[in-house]
């Protein structure tokens, strides 16, 4: 998950690898244009295309957060009823839907409506429990060393961010950064899950926060998102784009990957632009999806992370953007993962789950789009409905 994992398995996420810049979540104080976050109900014929959807598809992320939304009281009568008759057509989803929900047209900031879309995917490495001439690039697990310090309470501007050290002496100092935990003095040596024989295919499977890997066997096990040490996370396709490597509109996850291999001996240098490193942990559930900031199994294509502050996660959310090749893209997604890159009031990355055509999305989503939250009717936010006919 995109930082997935943070989202999450942040869930980091591919989103913002190819990115001059993210935006941040800020409160529209104009009088001009609404707040920035959820807004005022509106009506389901506003939805864009809302009775085009194959919306049954949706239906095993929406049942996947019941056992856990469903003990919420905005969220019980909605989780009963699915569980209890859960419709066989489309026109039975929607109308359970209906019943349950009420539209909300998510505002951005300074009124502008149309936020990022990007896109994460389920990767496969290759890789072994033993460390070989081919198999030498770690996959860490969290390290006991690592301090997880929680602030909030005495510096409020820290509440929700992730605050990780090292004990040094009789101080915390920062966790190390990528190039410490990759250079010559391993510092994590002893904490080693598996080994794999890419160390570009390694850096990005931190960015998607989980993935996949075939042992040489043919065994195929599945790693998730742990933790992450506390650095900030830093776009390498910027500093491409910054050094005139690449272009903006060239830049994506295979044109990237695409550089790092042909310039092997700058590669490490690149990355460790990146000080962010993740660590994981072996996954049980290898077939299924891996699991977002929800900790429910994602869904291809109609898993979303978002940003939590904004969205609370379990949302169902109306999409309306395009894919890469510029083909409508109308769906009901749920908001069940987070992102490190994924900030501001809309501003989603779609699971595409695993395989070329995954990758290929992942890779090269980056398009403009709205958002609108379903909201459960019993929430206080949506006691006033719009006015429709």
């Amino acid at each position: 998950m995109p930082f997935a994992h943070l989202k999450t398995p942040l869930l980091i996420t591919l989103t913002c690898l190819w990115m001059t810049g993210c935006s941040t979540v800020k409160q529209d104080t104009s009088t001009e244009h609404p707040a920035a976050g959820i807004g005022d109900p509106i009506c389901w014929s506003q939805l864009p295309n809302w009775h085009e959807d194959t919306a049954l598809q949706a239906i095993p992320a929406l049942e996947s957060q019941c056992p856990r939304l469903g003990k919420q009281s905005e969220w019980s009568n909605f989780c009963e009823a699915l569980t209890n008759h859960t419709p066989i057509d489309e026109e039975g989803i929607r109308q359970l839907l209906e019943n349950h929900f009420v539209p909300h047209r998510i505002n951005g900031n300074n009124g502008n409506n149309r936020g990022l879309f990007t896109g994460y995917y389920e990767p496969t490495l290759n890789g072994s429990y033993q460390r070989s001439d081919r198999y030498h690039y770690p996959l860490y697990q969290r390290p006991p060393s690592m301090l997880q310090l929680e602030l909030g309470s005495r510096f409020p501007d820290l509440k929700n961010q992730r605050v990780r050290g090292l004990l040094k002496g009789n101080k915390v100092v920062p966790f190390y950064d990528r190039a410490t935990i990759d250079g010559a003095n391993k510092p994590l040596a002893g904490n080693e899950i598996l080994w794999v024989d890419d160390a570009d295919a390694a850096f990005f499977l931190h960015i998607q926060g989980s993935g996949r890997v075939q042992l040489p066997d043919g065994t195929m096990v599945a790693v998730g998102y742990a933790d992450q040490n506390g650095q900030p996370y830093v776009a390498i396709g910027k500093i491409l784009i910054e050094r005139g490597e690449l272009t903006p509109q060239e830049v994506s996850l295979q044109t990237i990957n695409d550089w790092l291999k042909s310039h092997p001996k700058e590669a490490d240098e690149l990355k460790n632009h990146n000080p962010s490193y993740v660590f994981f942990t072996l996954r049980n559930d290898v077939e299924s999806g891996p699991r977002g900031s929800l900790n429910v199994p994602l869904t291809q294509e109609r898993s979303v992370a978002v940003d939590r502050r904004v969205i609370p996660l379990g949302t169902p959310l109306w999409i309306n953007t395009t894919l890469p090749d510029n083909t409508p893209y109308q769906r009901l997604m749920v908001a069940q993962d987070t992102g490190g890159a994924i900030n501001g009031p809309i501003r989603a990355d779609i699971f595409f789950g695993r395989g070329n055509r995954a990758e290929k999305l992942a890779g090269e989503m980056k398009q403009k789009g709205e958002i609108y939250a379903l909201i459960p009717k019993e929430s206080s936010k949506s006691a006033e409905s719009a006015e429709c006919k």
